[in-house]
């Protein structure tokens, strides 16, 4: 069966590098599904970039299941690792206490003072 390509309910969840677009299609039997693409940008050496994308179909008999199943695995997620970010903490713009991972001893370690050339 061929699918309509057209587009009866959009939204768009832009995340980083990732875009998400969430469409509704219908079918040429006037039916309608669901497609989720994600769409992720890279970056060439030469500074162009280009975007890979992934599609899932969605059909309405999978509906339930598919909730109940995506609502179980984040539950999941939450319940063992929380709601933080890990991955943040490797980020360029990240503002978190550079420390913070570090016990009393080690951050004191850190401290510098400044010495005056002449003391020495």
């Amino acid at each position: 069966m061929e699918l309509s390509q057209e587009e009866i309910y959009s939204k768009v969840l832009r995340a980083g590098r990732r875009t998400y677009f969430f469409d509704v299609r219908e079918t040429k039997a006037s039916d309608y599904y669901l497609t989720i693409t994600e769409s992720k940008k890279f970056t060439n050496e030469d500074g162009t970039y280009y975007y890979k994308k992934h599609k899932i179909y969605l059909y309405k008999e999978d509906f339930a299941e598919f909730k109940e199943t995506l609502a179980d695995m984040m539950d999941f997620i939450i319940q063992e690792r929380g709601d933080e970010v890990i991955s943040e903490r490797h980020q360029k713009n990240y503002t978190g206490d550079k420390n913070e991972h570090l016990s009393d001893a080690q951050s004191n370690s850190r401290s510098f003072t400044d010495l005056n050339f002449e003391d020495i």
